[in-house]
């Protein structure tokens, strides 16, 4: 772990006198320095995690993508080949905001560049730099650190970053400042229900078609069997429950296609782990339908600061006449209106069973920063300027695929 000192900013408001009789002026605070620390070994990261969440906590990140419990999950059972790069903003002897980064090797257009990036990849819905007070400064004192080291890496890489998200705005800004180039690439939106009106006005809102095949696929499974929705949080059950639901979301064309959790070993791993820790943090609903006691589709989520995140869904295929999937939604819905939620949020993209559902949705994107070099100014105009230019063209498809890769890795 090294400490880097970073000067404090000085205080933009003059102290007012105190207005009560026989008492003179307050004594000034003194605004503490601010440093900060780089962590780089796995101990050091893994002791971090009552502050770190406690400031996620502040910072009002409200989604769990960012808390210590994912990112320690994620760098147990992913192959990265990276170390970490986490850079921790004190002031005093107190932390106050976290940059959750590492650094690998990766390639874009072909060529090998040295990458500081967020610590995320493909399973990772949002991500974001972790500021609480004095956000300005903070962030400035990040950017000093990352600028000051700039001869050690060609790209800083965020990934999934949501309209608004503070820590990296102001990252950006000082980047900017710094005379770095900036670029950005929209890469999906995210469906999502805010829960602001009762029950029956969000329905009305809903396609009298799809309210009609819901009730029709309803009757048609109660003619089975007993419909049951079936909610499990933890227990002496979990890992039955938990190899229950990765068999259903595997189940459907899921398998077949290769991008169930369970076609790869690491995504298996870092679930099981990640659904085992949300248990233990209160956070794991694992949504079931059953007929008869059997259970024929799942929604896994997580609950965190009373919204509701759709990680993972799947369904016996045995069953599709029945829409499962669309029928557990439903009654997963109904639960969260219950329960009083905030929202419930379906990530990803904007799939059309989701937006049977959610009218509103939540862009992300990359951000990518890059030194100002010779090197990297010509990869910077290719990604942000040739790059757009090609897609308008038929032949782009041909080019990504058979020529190189126009993009930096997805690992």
């Amino acid at each position: 772990m090294q400490t880097a000192a970073i000067s404090p900013v000085e205080e933009q408001e003059s102290v007012q006198p105190h207005e009560r009789i026989g008492t003179g002026p307050p004594e000034e605070v003194p605004v503490k320095e601010l440093s900060v620390d780089v962590v780089r070994d796995y101990e050091s990261f893994v002791a971090l995690k009552s502050v770190w969440n406690r400031l996620v906590t502040e910072a009002g990140i409200d989604h769990p993508f960012i808390r210590h419990e994912w990112v320690r999950t994620w760098w147990e059972c992913f192959e990265h080949h990276g170390t970490l790069h986490i850079l921790v903003v004190r002031e005093g002897s107190e932390p106050i905001a976290i940059a959750p980064l590492m650094f690998d090797h990766g390639r874009l257009f072909g060529c090998p560049v040295r990458r500081l990036r967020g610590i995320a990849n493909v399973y990772t819905e949002r991500f974001d730099i972790i500021l609480t007070r004095r956000a300005e400064e903070a962030s400035r004192a990040i950017w000093q650190c990352l600028a000051a080291d700039a001869s050690t890496w060609d790209l800083l890489e965020l990934r999934q970053i949501p309209n608004g998200a503070r820590g990296v705005e102001h990252l950006r800004f000082w980047a900017f400042e710094s005379n770095f180039l900036l670029g950005q690439w929209h890469s999906s939106d995210g469906p999502f229900i805010p829960i602001d009106r009762p029950w029956e006005a969000y329905a009305k809102t809903l396609s009298k078609k799809h309210l009609s095949n819901l009730r029709g696929r309803t009757k048609g499974l109660n003619r089975i069997g007993e419909v049951q929705h079936e909610i499990v949080t933890g227990g002496e059950q979990l890992k039955r429950a938990l190899d229950e639901a990765f068999l259903l979301e595997a189940a459907a064309w899921k398998g077949k296609a290769g991008t169930a959790i369970m076609n790869r070993g690491d995504r298996l791993a870092f679930y099981r782990t990640l659904l085992t820790r949300a248990s233990e943090a209160g956070w794991l609903q694992l949504h079931f339908l059953a007929v008869s006691g059997k259970r024929i589709a799942v929604q896994i989520t997580l609950l965190v600061q009373n919204k509701l995140y759709i990680l993972k869904s799947g369904y016996d295929p045995h069953f599709a006449p029945f829409a499962p999937s669309l029928l557990l939604c439903e009654l997963m819905l109904r639960d969260a209106w219950k329960r009083g939620l905030a929202e419930v949020d379906f990530l990803g993209n904007s799939e059309r069973w989701k937006l049977e559902w959610a009218h509103e949705s939540r862009p992300h994107s990359w951000i990518f920063i890059f030194p100002n070099r010779p090197p990297l100014r010509l990869l910077h105009r290719l990604k942000f300027s040739v790059l757009p230019r090609l897609q308008k063209y038929a032949a782009y498809r041909f080019l990504r695929s058979g020529i190189c890769g126009l993009k930096v890795n997805e690992d």
